[in-house]
């Protein structure tokens, strides 16, 4: 992107009343930003949705100067822009109509590959939380997922910094400009995050961590995201927010049951009971309705003879080395286990190297 188009960009962005739904529209009509901010009057108010009152905003010259101010910021502290059309913008935020039109970053980030999963949940975390999160990424940590959060209290901030003590790529999504960070406890991460991952913004470094911010910070944590784990959270909550977010984009989202009792577990247990997600015990059951491929390196059986392997695990491999190719269903009934236990298992073993995936729900010895 030139920075020619980048400040046109930013100036359509400064005008009062364009949002990125329309200001996407625009473009889509005459081509690029410098283009609608060279249009006639008569051409822009031939587009539904501008009238006599945002067409004087558009034709105001201060426009120019807010986004000549944040060019500068841009510029002066090394902060990289991804337009909605380029590569560098997140592919699977593309495809979400009320995406950004413009996303600032600061890091090392590489938000387009295949595994990326977002973990929300409340500010209040719970020793089960905690502990249940940790659990979950470290199993997950050989799929080298990219860990998506808010960078806020409670669940995201031990999202971040479990992914990051496992050497996963972690990003926060902020609700405020780079200039800045919220809450500023946690500015002592923040160095460590930029070394793999780092952090995401749609706001300028003119905008502050406003409530109304943080609602419109979660369509990007949801919608960057193959799938939105929430982990816990009370009856009303932004997490809550993000996982209506992530259904409505049609991704998938998961939830950490807990007892009927805890405060803390009472968002999740609804999310489930309403089947507005998937029940989440484990990382396994990820693995499994995501059908993530662990592309584990082919090795022959004498190999796997050196392989640790439990006696439920042992039993399962036998079976498998017996029968062939089993879909998880008929594992289970065969090897009498329940599925989600099976599930934990056969990801244990993946891991171990000592069976592998196959499509449609299969798994053989190796």
């Amino acid at each position: 992107m030139t920075e020619t188009s980048l400040l046109s960009l930013l100036a359509l962005q400064s005008i009062e009343g364009v949002g990125d739904i329309l200001a996407k529209k625009l473009i889509h009509h005459f081509g690029d930003a410098e283009s609608v901010l060279k249009a006639k009057s008569h051409q822009l108010a031939a587009i539904d949705g501008i009238g006599a009152i945002l067409l004087k905003n558009m034709k105001n010259r201060s426009i120019y100067q807010k986004a000549e101010s944040e060019l500068n910021f841009i510029q002066n502290n090394g902060i990289s822009v991804a337009y909605f059309q380029e590569e560098n913008y997140p592919e699977r935020l593309k495809h979400c109509f009320d995406s950004p039109l413009l996303l600032f970053s600061a890091g090392n980030l590489n938000v387009n590959q295949q595994k990326i999963i977002s973990i929300v949940g409340t500010r209040q975390i719970t020793s089960n939380g905690t502990e249940f999160c940790k659990k979950f990424i470290e199993d997950l940590a050989p799929l080298n997922p990219l860990i998506v959060s808010g960078f806020a209290y409670g669940v995201d901030i031990v999202a971040h910094q479990v992914a990051m003590d496992f050497g996963l790529q972690t990003i926060g999504v902020l609700a405020h400009g780079l200039n800045q960070i919220y809450p500023k406890t946690h500015k002592k991460y923040m160095a460590k995050m930029e070394q793999n991952g780092g952090f995401l913004t749609e706001f300028w470094s003119s905008s502050n961590p406003d409530k109304e911010n943080f609602v419109r910070r979660n369509r990007i944590v949801a919608g960057m995201s193959e799938a939105t784990i929430v982990i816990e959270s009370a009856e009303k909550g932004g997490s809550l927010i993000t996982a209506t977010m992530a259904n409505d984009y049609n991704r998938d989202v998961f939830a950490v049951p807990g007892r009927v009792s805890d405060k803390y577990s009472q968002g999740c247990n609804t999310l489930i009971k309403t089947q507005k997600a998937q029940l989440l015990t484990s990382a396994a059951d990820l693995v499994y309705h995501l059908n993530w491929d662990l592309k584990i390196e082919t090795k022959s059986v004498q190999k796997q003879l050196f392989v640790s392997l439990e006696p439920e695990e042992q039993k399962i491999y036998d079976y498998l080395l017996q029968s062939g190719k089993e879909m998880l269903d008929s594992i289970a009934i065969d090897c009498q286990l329940p599925t989600f236990k099976l599930s934990s298992l056969l990801l244990n073993m993946e891991l171990k190297g000592v069976i592998r995936p196959l499509p449609g729900k299969l798994f053989e010895a190796i």
